[in-house]
């Protein structure tokens, strides 16, 4: 039924189709109000009540524990394995995928692509135990990195460590490689916030030429890296068009440089409409994690070096497009560009 031209979901909907999409909601509101919401309420807490002190409190103690994300976080298998992260991986639906089984007494730097609008891919299959990465690598202990101005937030910094998710600087890269154990799968968006702006449906672009640090990472800690691509990542939200040259454009550049991440114009359906509204579309999201790449461990790589397995690393990942895009929907002449 549709009302004023917005096309309203039914009543007679199975019980369990409405857990999935609070389960959506739910994550997709935290990962977009949380942060930015602690932030404010801390303030007008100090700016017009008598509890001043909790926002110190708050405050103190991000600063005291201002090393963790970069110490491995602090990951609660209780928290990973709650049914929410099933039902939010179950909307879509999504389902994490292995070429070939991984050695756990190795390490591994996997790069994610593509970062989508929120790369809820990445969240789902390596943040939680939502697709079962448990019992798809056993003995691998999975880890996903984000910026570090996610951890400035009180609050909201200590709901996302505990799913696993730590800070994406090379002190986080290297206690994780070289300091905790055998058994670490580190995923990292290659792509990063600025991928954002190539997030459409039936696009796939990726920033990746100029993206070499976690190769030169992987060299310096011999460290095999892994191709992932997640297969439907762009196809779940539209953005309102921002051609080459307008304001919109310009404003997007200038927000990057500013917050380390572009302002965008998205959509997708609503919680009870399938028109328009701040939750995902119910489309499939396949995440392939490819052969890893084996890599010699060089304390001192040269440029050349880095270069080299780079395009080893581009060529692997492009090989993984091409073999299993037919598969999950993507038309035979569409290829991966990587700018």
């Amino acid at each position: 039924m549709k009302l004023l031209g917005i096309e309203l979901a039914p009543l007679a909907i199975p019980f369990r189709r409405r857990l999935q999409t609070f389960c959506v909601f739910q994550w997709f509101m935290s990962f977009l109000f949380l942060g930015f919401g602690m932030l404010f309420l801390t303030f007008y807490i100090v700016l017009y009540t008598n509890y001043y002190w909790i926002p110190i409190l708050l405050y103190s103690w991000t600063w005291y524990d201002r090393a963790t994300p970069q110490r491995g976080g602090r990951r609660s298998e209780f928290v990973r394995n709650l049914s929410i992260w099933k039902g939010l991986a179950d909307f879509f639906p999504m389902k994490l995928h292995k070429v070939v089984d991984l050695d756990p007494s190795k390490n591994y730097v996997c790069g994610f692509h593509p970062h989508g609008v929120f790369a809820v891919g990445a969240f789902a299959n390596f943040a939680s135990e939502g697709t079962g990465f448990s019992k798809l690598f056993p003995g691998l202990k999975s880890t996903l990195l984000t910026l570090r101005g996610q951890f400035f937030f009180p609050v909201y910094r200590d709901y996302i460590m505990l799913s696993g998710v730590c800070d994406a600087s090379r002190e986080s890269v290297d206690y994780l490689l070289k300091e905790n154990g055998t058994g670490n799968m580190v995923v990292i968006v290659i792509g990063g916030a600025i991928e954002v702006l190539e997030a459409h449906p039936g696009i796939y672009n990726i920033y990746l030429k100029k993206r070499k640090g976690f190769v030169k990472k992987a060299i310096e800690t011999g460290t095999h890296i892994i191709p992932v691509y997640s297969f439907g990542e762009t196809d779940i939200f539209y953005q309102v068009a921002n051609p080459e040259g307008s304001l919109w454009k310009w404003i997007q550049r200038q927000s990057k440089k500013l917050m380390g991440f572009p302002l965008i114009a998205f959509y997708g359906r609503g919680v009870f409409n399938y028109t328009l509204g701040l939750v995902p579309h119910r489309r499939p999201i396949n995440t392939v994690v490819g052969h890893p790449i084996e890599v010699e461990k060089i304390e001192h790589p040269t440029q050349e070096d880095i270069d080299k397995l780079h395009e080893t690393y581009c060529k692997q990942l492009q090989q993984l497009f091409e073999d299993y895009k037919c598969q999950f929907g993507i038309p035979e002449d569409n290829h991966l560009d990587i700018l």
